[in-house]
């Protein structure tokens, strides 16, 4: 069986339990974690520790929580006072761990469905989406990473072009598959806005975009808690804010069935 997660943010608790509740078997059943696997929350370490022990049985992608334990780690970024980093940051085995999730991807193509973390903008179709993903894996793999973290922050461009090169290519792609919320019919991306209910004049979010060329390939993310879970047949959001207390949500995906799966999480953070 074949499960997608959202949103962790080091809740290994309510990781453990939704295991336990979908019986989980890693020689059987497939894990598909959507970003955001660490921080906030207060079992980041270990939240990481269960999800590698699960193997190749689970498939790990990148959020912007993930890209900020990178930079914190290679010096590149403060710890934020809201942040719960420290039992990753202080371990023993640190570089082990770092080494680990720079491996992550940042969009896979599985069980006919598209995943990212936070969404896609209006001109990529899925091959584009998985191609420009991959230019920043390649970054985050190899000896540049740390040049690419300390150029990663900005909302600069806000825009789309296919010429764009170096850090403003990286960091657009980034923003996009981790950062993404709403954007104007021409694709311009509002990174400032995290209210679902609060679209800017002239912005819609990104998925009812009218020329979306992935309209129709479906897909799924996670990134967005204040939307909360939205089932269409095309699209699942299934962040549901675990870590300010609300539920860990799973969807069951393969054989072209749907059932969701929800665990509650005691964790009770104020969101920032």
């Amino acid at each position: 069986m074949d499960y997608l997660v959202g949103d962790l943010q080091g809740c290994c608790d309510a990781l453990e339990d939704l295991l336990a509740k979908i019986a989980f078997s890693p020689s059987r059943d497939r894990l598909y974690v959507l970003g955001d696997l660490v921080n906030r929350g207060p079992r980041s370490l270990d939240t990481l520790r269960t999800l590698r022990d699960l193997g190749s049985a689970a498939t790990c992608l990148i959020g912007n929580h993930d890209l900020s334990l990178l930079a914190v780690a290679h010096g590149l970024r403060r710890v934020h006072r809201s942040d719960t980093l420290d039992d990753i940051l202080q371990a023993p085995d640190r570089d082990r761990w770092i080494e680990w999730l720079s491996q992550r991807r940042l969009a896979v193509h599985e069980e006919g469905w598209l995943m990212v973390h936070a969404g896609v903008v209006p001109p990529w179709d899925a091959a584009e989406t998985l191609a420009l993903a991959a230019e920043v894996e390649a970054v985050l793999q190899g000896d540049d990473i740390g040049a690419f973290l300390a150029e990663m922050y900005g909302d600069e461009p806000l825009r789309w072009d296919p010429a764009l090169q170096g850090a403003p290519r990286l960091r657009f792609i980034v923003n996009v598959l981790t950062r993404i919320r709403f954007v104007a019919d021409d694709g311009t991306l509002d990174l400032k806005t995290k209210d679902a209910a609060g679209a800017p004049p002239g912005y819609r979010p990104w998925f009812d975009a009218p020329s979306r060329r992935t309209a129709g390939t479906p897909i799924a993310f996670g990134h967005w808690s204040t939307l909360g879970l939205v089932e269409r047949p095309d699209l699942l959001a299934i962040d549901t804010g675990c870590v300010w207390g609300g539920q860990l949500t799973a969807v069951r995906i393969d054989g072209g069935r749907r059932e969701v799966i929800q665990v509650e999480c005691a964790q009770a953070q104020r969101p920032g």
